[in-house]
């Protein structure tokens, strides 16, 4: 449960940002800055997913 708990409060603080902020925040640091940021969080979010779904394993 405390599992869930930590992904649940990770996914709401991932999704507070308004769009135009996350976007003004990409490009102030740069086009490749962006694209690294996006794929980790991509890479986070899929790997929670696979966690859930796992099964504890």
């Amino acid at each position: 449960m405390r599992n869930i708990t930590n992904f649940l409060v990770i996914f709401i603080l991932a999704i507070s940002l308004t769009s135009c902020e996350l976007v003004g925040t990409i490009f102030k640091g740069g086009v490749w800055t962006g694209v690294i940021m996006v794929v980790a969080v991509l890479a986070f979010i899929l790997w929670g997913v696979a966690k859930l779904f796992s099964g504890g394993r």
